[in-house]
């Protein structure tokens, strides 16, 4: 599917907004799909962003054939800072809610998760990353996220099956499923 916009905002501006809001690798054959131009023009549009972003906080990192927003190395040990901050505090019910899914549906992709939620879980999924409660694997074009098994040695469980009801639990998501799907399809 490719994306036409009709705004002034230049290609390198909206694939610096598409890799933040990613947070991980995109192919670079999928950006020049999604907004219809040629890989060469995505090509020259990263290396004006690249440019772009020396003097910032950020950087790209680029394979052949893919390209990632990151944190510069220079500021490794603010990052570092503000993770053990980040892991001094309560996961709070988002990320309880988060957990969970992953838990009891994993592999799970960041999309199902958002289904599930209804909000964007991009900061739950990477904050439960860096507490290593959960871990991130790509399989094929995806990314699936499942516990890690220092989570589910904690909880004392095996995987997943063992968890607390876990048959109960599942046929009650298999029915949101069923019944999500349905209503999807009457409208």
């Amino acid at each position: 599917m490719s994306v036409c916009y009709t705004s002034t905002v230049t290609l390198d501006t909206k694939l610096e907004a598409i890799l933040f809001y990613k947070a991980e690798p995109v192919k670079k054959a999928e950006l020049a799909s999604f907004f219809g131009v040629k890989e060469t023009e995505v090509e020259t549009a990263l290396d004006t962003l690249k440019e772009r972003l020396k003097t910032g906080g950020t950087m790209l990192v680029m394979t052949e054939g893919e390209v990632e927003l990151a944190t510069r190395p220079e500021l490794d040990e603010l990052i570092e800072e503000l993770r053990k901050d980040e892991m001094k505090r309560d996961i709070g019910k988002a990320g309880a809610e988060t957990l969970a899914i992953v838990l009891y549906n994993s592999p799970v992709s960041r999309g199902d998760v958002e289904r599930i939620r209804g909000v964007n879980s991009s900061y739950i999924l990477r904050s439960l990353e860096i507490r290593g409660l959960i871990e991130r694997a790509t399989v094929g074009r995806k990314s699936e996220f499942r516990p890690t098994t220092a989570l589910l040695r904690h909880l004392g469980v095996g995987g997943k099956t063992e968890l607390k009801d876990f048959a109960d639990v599942m046929n009650a998501l298999e029915k949101f499923e069923t019944a999500t799907t349905t209503e999807a399809q009457a409208t």
